[in-house]
Order: structure tokens, then sequence, then C-alpha cells
């Protein structure tokens, strides 16, 4: 079976503080199995090892449109599509999913680190005078 898997990642604070411990978690279509998202992840991002996958489907949620105005004039009932979500734990790599807030952490750091020498350099200034 040799089907390409697109793999659409999620990004949420929760997934963030997960990917620290090398957890990452994407959306995955409805027929994979834990082996084809295994060979996906490696097949796409080359020097990663996955260690583990584990699947879980999310039934969509009922949902209610109440409206009088407008186009939705009578209740609506609907519901929302079902997601199979993979929780992936690599062994050796990275994934790239938040290397942009990484990059704009690193930046906020740097600049910090900046604005404080030249506080202390315009503080050394004001003591000798």
């Amino acid at each position: 079976m040799s089907k390409v898997h697109h793999l659409h990642p999620v990004l949420s604070e929760k997934t963030y503080s997960q990917s620290q411990n090398k957890v990452y978690t994407v959306v995955v279509p409805k027929d994979s199995n834990k082996h084809s998202v295994a060979r996906a992840i490696e097949a796409q991002f080359e020097g990663t090892t996955v260690k583990t996958v584990n699947i879980l489907n999310l039934k969509g949620k009922a949902k209610r449109t109440v409206s009088i105005f407008g186009k939705r004039t009578s209740n609506k009932s609907g519901q929302r599509s079902d997601v199979k979500k993979a929780y992936i734990t690599l062994s050796a790599g990275t994934l790239p999913f938040f290397q942009a807030v990484e990059d704009e952490e690193k930046r906020a750091t740097d600049s910090q680190k900046q604005i404080d020498k030249a506080i202390d350099k315009k503080n050394k200034k004001d003591k000798e005078k």
C-alpha cells in the first residue's frame, strides 16, 4: 500500500507544550493506521525516528442553528466532521511545526539581552557623573 498521506499538524498551546517532550499531534486521513502514519512521518521528515504512534478517533459534535431573521429562519441541526488524530512520539529528531514560534522566542530573548546591556551601560555612565 503506497498511498501518500497528507498530515496536517494541530497547532495549539497544548500541542506546543507536548512538543517539548517530542510528542507531536497531526490530523490524518480516516483510513490510515499506525504503521502508515509512522512511515509517512519518517518519509516526509528525514532524520526522524518514530518511537510510538497513538491514534484517536473523534466524533463530530452535533450542532444546532437557531435564528429568526435572515436566511436561517428555522431550527436546523447538523453535525461537524469526524476527525482522526495521531499522537506521534519521536525517539530521534524533531518536526519543524513550531519552528516559527521558537525563532520568535529566540529573537525576543536576544533583543531583551541587548536592551539590558544598554540599560546597564547607561546606569554606569550615570554613576560616573
